[in-house]
């Protein structure tokens, strides 16, 4: 995914703070480069000036840029938030609520409305996460600012005044994370155009507002991505105390019987079986939990390419099938924590005096602040990690 470094990120915000007038001279120049490209796009002026009317560039996006969880945090943290009870529960509510839409998108495109269900619950808590950055003021900002990747920034930010043109989106509900993925299912603007679909039947496709326009969408990018109805995605393994490690990778797949030939077991010991390829995975290693995975776990990670968020989705749809969580133990001494856990931590901060603002378990830069102040007056390393040590410190 996309980096910067931090000296980049400092001399664009001192140019924005030093220079207010200069740097918004800079962005409307720009602005007005994009809209010479929008309308060889097809993209109206009108449309173009509505759209960008009074806007700023938003340079926080760009220290945003340099801080995705799913590649900097631990795989037990990242899982940990992402698939626990509360969001499990949650998501057998959202299912059944919207169950018709589900059977229909599972029927329409042959995906496995759990996993369907999955994506839903990890991109945007069933819809409570969608984000709240006006998008064409977010992918503006890239396009013009961005250290590298402007070209692609460009692209979605033309597509994204397509959708208002088209008339399938309300602009002023146009509002997603600071990339500019949007909706129940955090869909780029270009993605929406090849792979949204109305299901809804009222003739427009609205993610944001409509989870059936939602969940058929998801099921449609699956599709496309290659699942196929009817095999698995994967499951946990037990891998023999020899295992070479160099034979994992998503990518290095083989037949099963040929896992089954080295001592590769299911993680409750009965055998492997099936007439299909797959890969192993071990994302924190061979001590760790392990997991065989088909082309259809390939077909969830294509929606954001990293393997964290990809077991992310797969093992939220077992959860909400009602098949167990993960068996084998991940290597650290310092648990994770779930959401309620890292509420709590952040309640029992608040009563030490620290600021930490809303108790919501979403980890921020002031939580991590006083974790490491903790962590310091406990003789630990001031890691910032809201872990189980950390928390059970202050319980007592």
């Amino acid at each position: 995914m996309i980096r910067i470094l931090a000296p980049a990120i400092f001399a664009l915000l001192g140019l924005v703070a030093a220079t207010p007038a200069s740097a918004q001279g800079d962005f409307r120049s720009c602005l007005s480069s994009l809209r010479s490209q929008a309308a060889a796009k097809g993209i109206s002026g009108q449309a173009f000036d509505v759209a960008t009317r009074g806007i700023a560039p938003d340079m926080q996006i760009l220290e945003l840029m340099d801080n995705q969880p799913e590649f900097k945090t631990p795989i037990w943290d990242y899982l940990s938030a992402l698939v626990d009870d509360e969001r499990v529960q949650d998501g057998r509510n959202a299912m059944r609520q919207w169950g018709q839409a589900l059977a229909a998108a599972e029927a329409r495109f042959g995906v496995d409305r759990h996993v369907i269900a999955g994506v839903w619950g990890v991109e945007s808590n069933f819809g409570k996460d969608i984000g709240g950055r006006p998008l064409v003021q977010s992918l503006s900002t890239l396009a013009c600012y961005a250290p590298r990747r402007r070209e692609y920034f460009t692209g979605e930010l033309m597509a994204t005044l397509k959708i208002v043109q088209d008339g399938d989106i309300d602009p002023a509900n146009l509002r997603g994370s600071w990339a500019g993925a949007f909706g129940h299912t955090q869909f780029m603007p270009s993605t929406f155009q090849r792979l949204a679909v109305d299901g809804d039947g009222d003739g427009h496709r609205d993610i944001m507002t409509s989870v059936p326009d939602a969940v058929a969408s998801t099921a449609n990018f699956l599709k496309k991505a290659g699942w196929s109805n009817g095999l698995p995605w994967g499951y946990e393994v037990r891998l023999p105390a020899n295992f070479n490690a160099s034979l994992a990778g998503r990518k290095a797949k083989r037949p099963l019987s040929s896992w089954a030939s080295m001592g590769v077991t299911r993680v409750d010991g009965r055998p492997l079986s099936g007439n299909y390829a797959a890969g192993i995975i071990i994302p924190a290693g061979v001590n760790g939990p392990a997991f065989i995975v088909t082309k259809n776990f390939d077909a969830v990670y294509s929606y954001n390419a990293a393997e964290s968020y990809g077991l992310a989705i797969a093992l939220l749809g077992d959860r909400l099938k009602g098949q167990p969580g993960i068996r084998t133990a991940w290597p650290t001494d310092d648990p994770p924590l779930s959401r309620a856990q890292r509420r709590e931590l952040q309640q029992l901060l608040t009563s030490r005096g620290y600021d930490v603002g809303e108790p919501d378990g979403k980890i921020g830069q002031k939580t991590r602040d006083a974790i490491k102040d903790v962590e310091r007056r406990l003789g630990l390393e001031p890691r910032g990690r809201p872990g189980g040590k950390v928390l059970e410190a202050l319980r007592g």
